[in-house]
Parts: structure tokens; C-alpha cells; sequence
């Protein structure tokens, strides 16, 4: 064997290892930190738990390690219901996201080809704004004298100030605003390959274009609403600034939570088992939609 076979061979065999390196490294290893701070117990220390990895005394530490945390998951209700907020709160702003986003994204998709370009620079144009500013400019507009209610008052809609913020539905506005651009540009990718032909040919056979939309461009749109949809639910299940800094004290969130634990009442060990069970809500689901439509595109004809 040639030094140049053996490079080639150890290259071929390096390339696709460096995505299970690069999960492995910014995934897995942080994954068991925190795991294993979940599994110890709070202390007046720094760091702020009990055991503390040591290699002379490896007994020790895993006979340390235990289950409370998780156990007071199961006995305190305020986690259980700030899980099912987000879920639910995630859940109704990734729908709002897909009614604004995909007839934002089907425009951009028909819109002439010299254009297009120019559109999607203004759907990312936000992002060159940090997002921490732009949730603030929300606080600006959505407060009792700020400028929705100038507005409103100025045109005759509404005779005394509106009270919006620190609501739930200043989350979901926020929320819509920050991942919109998350919503729309699969959408697009997909809508933009789609065949327009296939159009042409169901207005011929007589099909009217509501029916066509919803028996051709949705179903051929599907990827793109998959992967729009996952992009903005599963950051939004854990938002912590928008619910922060837009939601009143009613507003429960798990991200709230998290960032109490960790900052306020500095119990990383219940904060971490907290992260654990933010992990497990949000993969699970996945997992299992991997699974059935892995399991479709096998049993399709």
C-alpha cells in the first residue's frame, strides 16, 4: 500500500467522522455536564453543587450523584405547568407564523426572478439588528403611550390607551416578529422549485385554484412547512427574552423558570434538571416524527 492510498483511505474515513466529532463536541460533552450537575445536590460553594468530579475518588462521586432533582420536577406543579405553557404558547405562535409566513414566502416565490433576490435580503434584513434591540423597540411600540396607541388614537380607533404589553399577546407578537424570517425562507426554498406547470394543467382540467392550492401547492410545500415550523417551535418553547421582557408576571414559561433557578435562586443541580426536561419535550416529538415518516416514504408506492 502506497503512502498515497493510505492518505486517501485515512481521508475517506476522517470525512464522515467530523459531524458525529463536531456533535459530539458541542452536543454530547455539554449534554453529560449537565446531566451530571442535575444529578448532584445544591451547595453554598463555588461551583454551586456537590460532588465535584475527582479522579482519586470516583467511588465518591457517582455514590453522590442521585434523583432529587428530577423527583421535585414531579412533585412541584409550577413545572409541569410552565412546560405545558410553552408548549402551548410555541405551539399557537408557530401557527400564527405559518399564516403570516407561507403567503409572504408564496409571493416571494412568484414574484419575478430579478426580485427575488432583493426580497429575501429584506426577509434576513432584521437580523443585522441585534435581538435584543428589536424586542425593546416592541416595548417602545406596545406600551400604554407608545406608539400603537398614538397611532390608534390619532386615527379615531380608540379613545383611551390599549393595554398590551406585559400580556400574552405581546409575546405572540413578539415571538411572530423575532422567527418569522425562520418561517419564511424554507418556505420559499421549497415553493421556489415548484413546478408551475402542474398548476397549469389542474386550471385546465377545471380544477379551481382553491382546490389547486390546497391539493398541489400545499402538499408539494410540505417540507418547507416542516422545517419552518420545527425552526420556530423549538427555540420558541424555551424563549426566555421575549417572555422576559414583553409578558407580565402571568406569562409562565419554562425559559423563565430556567433562568430564575440558575440566576435567582443560584440551584443549578434543579435548574439543570429543569434544561433535562426542556431536552426530553422537545426531542421526543421529534423522534417519534422521524419515525413515521420514515416509516411513510417506506411503505409509499
Amino acid at each position: 500500500m502506497t503512502g498515497r492510498t493510505l492518505t486517501r483511505r485515512l481521508t475517506e474515513g476522517l470525512v464522515p467522522a467530523v459531524p458525529y466529532l463536531w456533535l459530539g463536541v458541542l452536543f454530547l460533552v455539554p449534554f453529560l455536564i449537565v446531566l451530571k450537575i442535575s444529578l448532584s445536590d445544591p451547595a453554598v460553594a463555588q461551583p454551586p453543587y456537590r460532588p465535584v468530579f475527582e479522579w482519586g475518588d470516583i467511588a465518591g462521586f457517582f455514590g453522590g450523584l442521585d434523583l432529587e432533582n428530577f423527583e421535585l420536577l414531579t412533585q412541584d406543579d409550577l413545572y409541569l405547568t410552565a412546560t405545558l405553557s410553552s408548549v402551548r404558547i410555541a405551539a399557537v405562535s408557530t401557527l400564527l407564523l405559518l399564516l403570516v409566513g407561507f403567503p409572504v414566502a408564496y409571493g416571494m416565490a412568484r414574484a419575478p426572478e430579478r426580485y427575488r433576490s432583493l426580497l429575501v435580503a429584506l426577509v434576513i434584513l432584521p437580523f443585522w439588528t441585534s435581538f435584543l434591540i428589536r424586542i425593546y423597540a416592541w416595548v417602545a411600540i406596545l406600551k400604554p403611550e407608545g406608539f400603537l396607541t398614538q397611532a390608534l388614537m390619532g386615527l379615531g380607533l380608540i379613545s383611551e390607551p390599549i393595554e398590551i404589553l406585559n400580556t400574552e399577546t405581546a409575546v405572540y407578537i413578539g415571538i411572530v416578529y423575532a422567527y418569522l424570517p425562520f418561517m419564511v425562507l424554507p418556505l420559499y426554498a421549497t415553493l421556489e422549485k415548484m413546478d408551475d406547470t402542474l398548476l397549469e394543467a389542474a386550471l385546465d382540467l377545471g380544477s379551481p385554484p382553491w382546490r389547486s392550492f390546497w391539493t398541489i401547492t400545499v402538499p408539494l410545500a410540505m417540507p418547507g412547512i416542516v422545517a419552518g415550523s420545527l425552526l420556530c417551535f423549538i427555540p420558541a418553547v424555551g424563549e426566555f427574552v421575549i417572555p422576559d421582557l414583553l409578558g407580565g408576571s402571568e406569562t409562565l414559561m419554562i425559559g423563565r423558570q430556567l433562568w430564575s433557578e440558575f440566576f435567582s435562586n443560584r440551584d443549578w443541580p434543579l435548574a439543570s434538571s429543569v434544561a433535562i426536561l426542556l431536552l426530553i419535550v422537545l426531542v421526543v416529538p421529534i423522534v417519534i416524527y422521524r419515525d413515521v415518516e420514515a416509516r411513510r416514504v417506506e411503505t409509499r408506492p
